[in-house]
């Protein structure tokens, strides 16, 4: 619990964190590649910026994922490759704490890109904040903890499911009624109410 409160304080003393979110080739950072980046800079008092770029991965989009996301070979003709967008994107997540849900997915991709062409790892997400932890234990009496069933459950805004930005928005989302909800467990106190 203590976590959990050390992470409200951040929230309320106006962190910057950035949500974001990684559409690939497949499931593989070893052997996929990153085709969409959608990131959302955002605070308590709202988003702050936002990011979006297709990605040209130098390889064919398998069919069976193409259902997933909706990404096509077509789209990605004329994109820059991954290490064209990367200083943008660098630049845009400097200095914010990294929120993605199932974080080590997402980072694990962007690392491994940024690997291939040669770059660091990403400084500033080793201790990302992921919201798949912080929903099952936000919400333990639902179901499941996937984004689009959390998005519908909870009622959050979704866009369009398995586009980056409309999925960093959602996790934005998620995240804020997460820490909403542990505000409500661990104070009680009608002398201190949090709203994100």
């Amino acid at each position: 619990m203590r976590q959990l409160e050390r992470l409200i304080e951040e929230y309320k003393s106006g962190r910057i964190y950035t949500a974001l979110d990684t559409e690939t080739t497949g499931l593989s950072r070893y052997t996929d590649k990153v085709i969409e980046i959608g990131a959302v800079k955002f605070s308590k008092d709202g988003i702050l910026a936002e990011y979006n770029t297709l990605i040209y991965p130098e390889r064919s989009v398998p069919p069976q994922v193409v259902k997933i996301h909706g990404i096509s070979d077509e789209m990605l003709v004329g994109k820059p490759v991954f290490r064209e967008i990367a200083p943008d994107f660098l630049d845009f997540i400097d200095g914010t704490r990294i929120v993605a849900h199932n974080a080590q997915f997402d980072i694990g991709f962007i690392n491994m890109e940024l690997s291939a062409a040669g770059m660091k790892e990403l400084k500033n997400a080793r201790f990302p904040v992921d919201t798949v932890y912080l929903s099952r234990k936000m919400f333990p009496e639902l179901e499941r903890h996937s984004l689009q069933f959390l998005v519908e459950s909870l009622k959050i805004p979704g866009g369009t499911a398995h586009r980056a930005t409309d999925d960093a928005k959602a996790c934005m989302q998620l995240l804020i009624k997460c820490l909403i909800r542990a505000e409500q467990q661990l104070d009680q106190l009608p002398c201190r109410s949090y709203r994100p």
